[in-house]
């Protein structure tokens, strides 16, 4: 990595404002899912030192109170201004660690300087309010009030922006946080952390805990298990949200959950055909498929579907793979082996099930992660890949022949984060956007994340939202408060 400013990178944990290493002097490799070449050797901590983080955030809770909300919002928008100033640092080391091309790198940071300009504006609109009271002696009033002490754990694949999308809401609040980054991406967490502390945020207010996969569960469980902790916010599977949700019960910690998401892409015989492909090959190979938000089953209407498939099969045709940093790439590799093997066995059990691989459907070399643009057509929801999170550069095509079938398979597995559909009727986008059971709906575009619209999903791709108006509620408490002894005079 060529740095502008190398103190950018850092490689200590972040507790109190200082920069720490692990008790037992243990450290973790961080590398280049292109190359395999190491990064950075990592503080590697575990649930004591998480215990310290978590003591030094609940001393930092008087210090954000003392801010105000006029501080606060001044606090969010010296931090963006720091993003801003250095945003081609943050994406270089984001290319290097995550391997997603340089230009996805420089938007997910200028994404995540969103939420700080954004709620810098909410800070001081977390209003109360006067509530007339029952009976004339009494005086009602309804006030908001920070949380506490947050915790949020966070995934590679945005390592960034989903810090930002958690980050700015708390501290909007007057809430500290306490963050465990994805392994395999510390690396824009402490740097994050470092901008913070330029900005002048108080010693506390933001602590970063490093750990690789063997810690992981210990620090996740002394979050969860913490009463000083009173909120945990994921993004990550389903799986692991049920498992923290679990844990947080024992205190009855507030819960904030982005979980796995299916998006379904309808595309209906009355689309405008161009616009449904570049909608298509947004919402399925930015950051080679590796979203939340990636379109994962491509139902297409049987009037258009040869049309459609023809077409987005030349445009993927065009698509270039290569290590992110390299000019021209538009996929960079798969984060791990891990991921690699899924992508593989998803595939597999389509073929084995009639589905026809018309583009790519084989790894690149056996010695990197880097997986070509896949067409799959014949997919039935009776296969994986169907129900599964893909997490990778395959489309799959299934054909309907009416709305109503649309729907019912768009509907069909347990997530709902997002849906895509490309239509030009409007009665049908209010019927269908309707109809759709997901948190969120994308009406001919295939981009719909924005720092002022609420992020999230129903069914079992989560609870709560990030993000709009709607991103402060879950970092306050309602208190309500009634005054008594309060007789009119005269």
């Amino acid at each position: 990595m060529e740095l502008t400013d190398s103190g950018l990178l850092k490689a200590q944990a972040h507790v109190g404002g200082t920069w720490v290493d692990a008790d037992d002097g243990s450290r973790f490799a961080v590398r280049d899912p292109a190359s395999g070449a190491e990064l950075a050797r990592v503080a590697r901590l575990s649930a004591t030192e998480t215990m310290r983080a978590i003591d030094a955030a609940d001393g930092a809770l008087a210090k954000l109170a003392r801010l105000g909300a006029a501080g606060r919002a001044a606090l969010l928008t010296r931090l963006a201004s720091e993003l801003e100033r250095h945003a081609e640092d943050l994406a270089r080391i984001m290319t290097a660690e995550q391997g997603k091309p340089l230009p996805e790198s420089r938007a997910e940071v200028a994404y995540g300087r969103a939420f700080f300009e954004w709620f810098a504006g909410e800070a001081p609109r977390i209003y109360g309010r006067v509530v007339p009271p029952p009976s004339d002696d009494k005086r009602v009033l309804v006030l908001r009030q920070p949380v506490g002490v947050g915790a949020a754990i966070t995934p590679w694949n945005f390592p960034s922006a989903m810090i930002a999308r958690k980050l700015a809401p708390a501290l909007a609040a007057g809430c500290p946080m306490v963050l465990k980054p994805a392994e395999a991406t510390p690396l824009s967490a402490l740097t994050l952390a470092e901008l913070a502390s330029r900005a002048g945020a108080p010693d506390g207010a933001f602590n970063v805990v490093t750990t690789d996969a063997d810690g992981a569960d210990a620090v996740g469980r002394a979050l969860c298990a913490s009463p000083v902790v009173r909120k945990l916010s994921f993004t990550g599977s389903t799986a692991v949200g049920k498992l923290l949700a679990g844990r947080c019960a024992s205190t009855v910690k507030r819960v904030s959950l982005e979980l796995g998401g299916n998006a379904p892409f309808l595309v209906f015989d009355d689309a405008d055909l161009e616009a449904a492909v570049e909608g298509a090959l947004i919402a399925k190979f930015r950051n080679c498929g590796q979203t939340c938000v990636s379109a994962n089953r491509f139902l297409i209407q049987a009037g258009i579907y040869d049309a459609f498939r023809d077409r987005l099969r030349g445009r993927m045709e065009t698509l270039q793979l290569g290590p992110g940093d390299r000019d021209g790439t538009d996929l960079g590799p798969l984060i791990d082996g891990q991921g690699l093997a899924k992508v593989e066995r998803l595939l597999d059990d389509a073929r084995e099930h009639g589905a026809d691989v018309l583009l790519g459907g084989a790894r690149v070399d056996a010695q990197t992660t880097f997986y070509p643009p896949t067409l799959v057509e014949g997919v039935t929801p009776q296969m994986e890949i169907f129900r599964e999170e893909i997490f990778g550069p395959i489309v799959t095509l299934t054909r309907f022949d009416d709305e109503a079938e649309a729907i019912a398979l768009a509907n069909d597995p347990r997530a709902g984060l997002c849906a895509y559909y490309y239509s030009r009727d409007l009665g049908r986008g209010f019927r269908v956007s309707e109809a759709l059971e997901y948190g969120m709906v994308g009406v001919n575009t295939g981009l719909i994340s924005n720092a002022a619209a609420p992020f999230g999903g129903v069914k079992e791709s989560g609870l709560g939202r990030e993000g709009g108006a709607e991103g402060i509620e879950d970092w306050v408490e309602t208190k309500y408060v009634c005054f008594g002894d309060c007789h009119p005079t005269g």
